[in-house]
C-alpha cells in the first residue's frame, strides 16, 4: 500500500512532464502516419508559442523587478551572503565547464536533419534569420533608445538590465516605494499564473509542432536528440558522483564525505521523485541538520539556493546551446563564445529560478542573446529540457545540500564537523 501511495505521488509529480511527452509521442506518431499532410495542424503548434513568446518580455520585467525590490539589507549577514554568492558562481560555473568539456570533446555533428530545420526556419522567419547574420555594437545589446522596443524579444539583455536597474531603484525609495513593490509583487504573482496557464496546452501545441516537423523531416529527426541526450545524462551522473565528493571533501575531508553521502539518499530520491528543487528543501534541511550544518547557515543557503543555485540547470543549458549552435550551423568551439556562453548559462540559471517552468523563460532568453529564430529553436530547446529535468533537478537541489557544507567550512574553519561532533560527544 504504501509503495502504491509512493507511485501515485511520483506519477502525480512528473504528471507535467508525462503530459508533455504524451503530446509530443503522439505528434510524433502523427507525423510518422501521416506525413506532409499534418502540416495543416502546425497552426495549433504556432498559436501556442505565440501566446508563450506574449507572456515572456512582463514574466521576466516582473519577476527580476520584483525578486530584487524585496531584498533585505542587513550588515551582519553581509559577509555571510557574500560567501553565500561565492560558493554557489563558484559550482555553476564548475559544472558548466565539465559539460563544456564534454561537448568540445564529443561534438554534435551538423548533419542534414539539423541543416534542414534551420533552413525551413529562414523561410518560416526570415526577419529573426536576417537578425542573426547581423552585426550590432554592446550598447545596441544592453539599451534600447526608446521604452517601446524594450517590449521586443530581440531586445531580452536590454530587458533584464531595465529590470534589474527598475528592481534597485524601487529597493533606494525605501518607504516611498512600497505601494510599488506591492505593485511588482501582485503582478509577478499574476503573470506565473498566466504562464501556467499557457503552459496547459503545451501537450498539444508541442504535439502539435512535432507532428509537423516528423512529418516533413522524417524519422531521422528522432535521432538529432539521442547523442546530446546520452552525452547529458552520463555527463551528470559522473558530475554528481565525483564533483560532490570533491565538495565534500573540501567542506570537511574525508570525514565530510562520509557524512554527506550518508545522510544524502532522502534528499536524492526526493529531488527525482518531485522534480522540484522548492519542493526538497525540507528533505535537504532534514539533511543538513544530521550533517551538523549550522541552523543559521543552512537556513539561508538551502532555501536560497533553491531558485538561484542550480548546477544542472547550467549543464543542460550548455546541452541546449550546442544543439542549436549545430542546428544552425554556427561554430561552438569558437573562443570567442565561450565567454559569452558562460555568461548566458549563468544568467539562465538564475533567471530560471522562483518561475513554473522558468526553464522556458531561460531558453527564450539563450535562444535570443545568440539571435536563433525562435520559433524553430524554442520547442527543440524545451523538448530536451524536459528530458532531462529529473537528473537537472537532482543536481541543482543535492547542489543546495552540498554548498551549505562548503559555506560552513569558509565561514568556520576546515575542522568545523569535527569540532561539532565532539562537542556532541
Amino acid at each position: 500500500m504504501k509503495f502504491a501511495m509512493r507511485a501515485s505521488d511520483i506519477v502525480r509529480n512528473y504528471a507535467n512532464i508525462l503530459y508533455l511527452m504524451t503530446g509530443i509521442t503522439a505528434g510524433c506518431l502523427l507525423g510518422f502516419a501521416f506525413g506532409n499532410r499534418v502540416e495543416s495542424f502546425k497552426f495549433v503548434g504556432d498559436i501556442f508559442l505565440n501566446l508563450l513568446f506574449t507572456a515572456i518580455i512582463p514574466l521576466v520585467f516582473f519577476t527580476i523587478a520584483s525578486t530584487i525590490a524585496n531584498l533585505q539589507s542587513g550588515t551582519r549577514l553581509g559577509k555571510l551572503f557574500g560567501i553565500v554568492a561565492a560558493v554557489f558562481l563558484t559550482t555553476v560555473i564548475l559544472s558548466a565547464a565539465v559539460m563544456m568539456l564534454v561537448m568540445l570533446a564529443f561534438p554534435i555533428a551538423q548533419d542534414a536533419t539539423l541543416r534542414n530545420m534551420a533552413m525551413q526556419a529562414a523561410l518560416d522567419n526570415p526577419i529573426a534569420a536576417s537578425a542573426t547574420a547581423s552585426t550590432t555594437n554592446l550598447a545596441q545589446i544592453l539599451t534600447v533608445n526608446d521604452f517601446s522596443e524594450l517590449m521586443a524579444r530581440k531586445n531580452m539583455l536590454a530587458l533584464i538590465l531595465f529590470s534589474l536597474l527598475v528592481g534597485f531603484a524601487t529597493l533606494r525609495a525605501g518607504e516611498k516605494g512600497k505601494a510599488f513593490v506591492g505593485f511588482l509583487n501582485a503582478a509577478n504573482e499574476v503573470m506565473k499564473q498566466l504562464l501556467s496557464l499557457i503552459m496547459k496546452i503545451a501537450p498539444l501545441g508541442l504535439g502539435a509542432y512535432f507532428a509537423y516537423q516528423v512529418g516533413v523531416f522524417g524519422p531521422q529527426l528522432i535521432g538529432v536528440y539521442v547523442q546530446p541526450l546520452a552525452l547529458y545524462y552520463l555527463s551528470c551522473a559522473a558530475y554528481f558522483a565525483i564533483f560532490f565528493s570533491l565538495y565534500a571533501y573540501f567542506a570537511a575531508g574525508k570525514l565530510g564525505v562520509n557524512i554527506f553521502w550518508k545522510n544524502n539518499l532522502t534528499p536524492a530520491l526526493t529531488a527525482i521523485g518531485t522534480c522540484s528543487s522548492i519542493a526538497t528543501i525540507p528533505a535537504n534541511l532534514l539533511a543538513a541538520e544530521k550533517m551538523q550544518v549550522p541552523a543559521h547557515i543552512s537556513n539561508i543557503v538551502i532555501p536560497l539556493g533553491a531558485p538561484l543555485h542550480k548546477d544542472g540547470s547550467s549543464m543542460s543549458s550548455i546541452i541546449k546551446l550546442a544543439v542549436l549552435f549545430a542546428m544552425f550551423g554556427k561554430d561552438f568551439s569558437a573562443p570567442e563564445m565561450l565567454f559569452a556562453i558562460f555568461g548566458i548559462t549563468v544568467l539562465v540559471s538564475i533567471v530560471a529560478g522562483g518561475i513554473p517552468n522558468g526553464g522556458y523563460i531561460g531558453e527564450v532568453f539563450a535562444i535570443t542573446a545568440f539571435g536563433f529564430p525562435m520559433e524553430q529553436a524554442l520547442p527543440v530547446a524545451m523538448v530536451i529540457g524536459t528530458l532531462v529535468d529529473p537528473i537537472a533537478t537532482l543536481l541543482n537541489a543535492n547542489g543546495d545540500l552540498i554548498a551549505s557544507m562548503m559555506v560552513t567550512r569558509i565561514a568556520e574553519g576546515k575542522h568545523w564537523l569535527s569540532l561539532r561532533l565532539s562537542s556532541q560527544q
